[in-house]
């Protein structure tokens, strides 16, 4: 039967309106796949290329060469040795958990090494080394370089380590390096700075480590490789090579250091000695002291508690962050600041009994001795205390400490060398500000009575006392002490004196010093130093010092019923040769007693070393250049 006309009429119609909305639908489509290749290859190309050539390119820190550490001597105090160490790149391992279970059979992976990495691995682009394992001895680095082809992605590598080869000696000199903390990273930051540590783990966190860590570090190089897009590394594109740091050639001489770490003998303490010609510091001594190489890696949880809670206090450097009273080493200025303010004569004669009377209150010479009718020369020879004590009355303590503050007591010396503590010169303006109640900031004359001799609310550094000392040596000049002497360009061999303040000429009278200088060698003679002294063939100027700890509130002291770390403290103050002084020097060696019989030994070794012919005089040449700031 056929279909109706009008039917097959419609159909066409529809079937045409198919193939229009059809044709209409693929234009719009192809319309859209073109205007988004135009947006591609055309508005976008520039940006685009950029992002692909990033996916295919990589850049890779390449840390620098840190300097080394030398002595006057260019004994090495500090540098790098080559070590082996486990790194892997994370893009090139497909599962990280996987191949350190795996690597695990092969090389001994402990649970804090296995940290460490987890930790670096968060804080690292996937195209950086991180180091897994440090320190591979031969035999492992053989061991895992014959399984290497199961590990893609880890590689054995050489890398400069530091080391400390003098161990504890000259530690809280050299100091150390550690991991970058969070802390570091905030100051690396606000010194903009945070770029050139990039694939650095360690900078300087001790000693001249940290005062010189931008010069020691040195520029951060780095490499633009490409890699495909499994991270598989195909060629290197371009290199900028990393500057070394520089080298630092210090005022140390290692052989005296040592001699004078030696004749510590165990005991706690502290020395410094300095040429008084330069400031140069010729030994720092702090004992007890610790092996910076604990640090480099990272100090171990058991290592790191026996140094931080040891009663010995190791890990802090005495000569420059412990204070101390520093007992009749001070007597020397006061004696010469009696003189400066003209408030007694180097020939007047004082009369001591044995004790000085404030009022109610009696002061007493060590061991309540005599000395009877006594000039301002025996005062300072037998160390009588009741003729400083008999200033008080004539010298205010602010006029005392307005001309001890010229010494630089109770100041920074500003020496190149972080930790320093600036101690306590006292005033009625520090007491004021040092106390909370009313009643208790008011300063009384007894109070000035002890600080005459070296008591009371003093307490200085020994670099303080040393400097001050050098002052004396140098008939009045102050110079600063300083612990580097050069900086040296590893690559051009230049050695460039380091920068210091101009010396300082204090406003002192020369027949002022004389009296003074002259009972200093007298002491050393025929004083409380001469047993130690005994035979010299040089001549000495010198002052002996006990520095009380505990308060016998009017008894009789025995050092046998005191505790050991109540006992007095010993010490020595002195340079020599005393006419042409090449080296001056403050000694303290804590609760040890009295300071001709303990400290004045000690210095007395340190002279020897550093005055009798053996002593090697030839140090690191360092050219007479202008100076320039580092």
């Amino acid at each position: 039967m056929r279909r109706p006309l009008g039917a097959d009429k419609a159909n066409n119609s529809k079937f045409r309106i198919r193939v229009l909305v059809a044709g209409l639908f693929v234009m719009i489509c192809f319309s859209i796949i073109v205007a988004r290749l135009w947006v591609l290859q055309v508005d976008r190309h520039d940006g685009l290329v950029q992002r692909a050539d990033s996916n295919r390119t990589a850049f890779v820190p390449i840390p620098p060469r840190r300097g080394d550490i030398v002595d006057r001597h260019g004994e090495v105090l500090a540098r790098n040795q080559l070590n082996y160490t486990l790194e892997i790149m994370p893009a090139q391992v497909k599962s990280i958990d996987q191949m350190l279970t795996d690597l695990s059979e092969v090389v001994n992976l402990s649970e804090y090494e296995l940290r460490r990495f987890k930790r670096k691995l968060q804080e690292s682009s996937r195209y950086a080394h991180v180091v897994l394992r440090n320190n591979l001895n031969d035999i492992e680095a053989a061991w895992f370089a014959s399984q290497a082809f199961r590990f893609p992605g880890v590689n054995l590598r050489g890398r400069w380590v530091r080391d400390y080869p003098q161990g504890q000696s000259a530690a809280h000199i050299v100091g150390y390096i550690g991991r970058i903390s969070e802390n570091d990273l905030v100051k690396l930051e606000s010194m903009g700075q945070t770029g050139n540590y990039r694939g650095t783990d360690v900078l300087g966190k001790k000693g001249v480590e940290k005062t010189y860590e931008q010069t020691l570090h040195g520029l951060t190089g780095s490499e633009s490789i490409e890699v495909t897009a499994k991270g598989r590394v195909v060629r290197t594109l371009e290199r900028d090579d990393p500057s070394a740091g520089k080298d630092l050639v210090l005022t140390i001489d290692m052989r005296l250091q040592r001699i004078a770490e030696e004749a510590f003998e165990g005991q706690r303490g502290a020395l410094v000695a300095i040429d008084p010609s330069n400031g140069e510091i010729l030994a720092s001594v702090s004992r007890p002291a610790f092996d910076p190489n604990l640090f480099v890696d990272g100090i171990d949880v058991e290592s790191w508690r026996e140094l931080n809670e040891s009663k010995d206090f190791p890990l802090i450097n005495r000569p420059l962050y412990g204070t101390y009273p520093i007992g009749s080493t001070y007597k020397p200025f006061v004696a010469l600041a009696a003189l400066e303010l003209k408030k007694r004569g180097a020939k007047e004669i004082v009369y001591d009994p044995g004790y000085f009377e404030l009022g109610p209150q009696r002061y007493r010479n060590s061991g309540s001795t005599a000395y009877g009718a006594v000039n301002m020369h025996r005062a300072l020879v037998v160390s009588s205390d009741t003729y400083f004590y008999s200033l008080a009355p004539l010298i205010p303590i602010d006029t005392l400490h307005d001309f001890m503050a010229q010494f630089g007591f109770g100041q920074l010396t500003d020496i190149d060398l972080d930790g320093e503590k600036s101690g306590v010169l006292p005033s009625t303006e520090w007491k004021r500000k040092s106390f909370r109640k009313r009643e208790d900031q008011s300063w009384y004359q007894g109070e000035t009575v002890s600080t005459l001799v070296g008591q009371g609310y003093n307490s200085f550094t020994l670099l303080q006392l040393a400097q001050a000392t050098s002052v004396l040596a140098n008939l009045g000049v102050l110079r600063q002490p300083h612990i580097v002497r050069a900086i040296k360009n590893t690559r051009t061999g230049e050695a460039i004196p380091v920068n210091v303040k101009p010396p300082n000429m204090l406003p002192l009278k020369p027949e002022n010093i004389k009296v003074v200088r002259d009972a200093m060698i007298d002491v050393t003679k025929i004083g409380t130093a001469r047993r130690a002294f005994e035979g010299v063939t040089y001549d000495v100027a010198g002052k002996t010092g006990t520095a009380q700890l505990f308060s016998l509130k009017g008894s009789k002291y025995n050092a046998d019923q005191v505790d050991e770390r109540l006992r007095d403290h010993s010490l020595f103050m002195g340079y020599a040769p005393a006419q042409t002084p090449k080296i001056a020097l403050a000694v303290l060696v804590e609760n040890a007693g009295w300071g001709g019989a303990v400290a004045a030994p000690i210095a007395r070794k340190v002279f020897d070393a550093w005055l009798l012919p053996s002593k090697p005089t030839q140090a690191v040449e360092i050219e007479p250049v202008v100076q320039k700031k580092q």
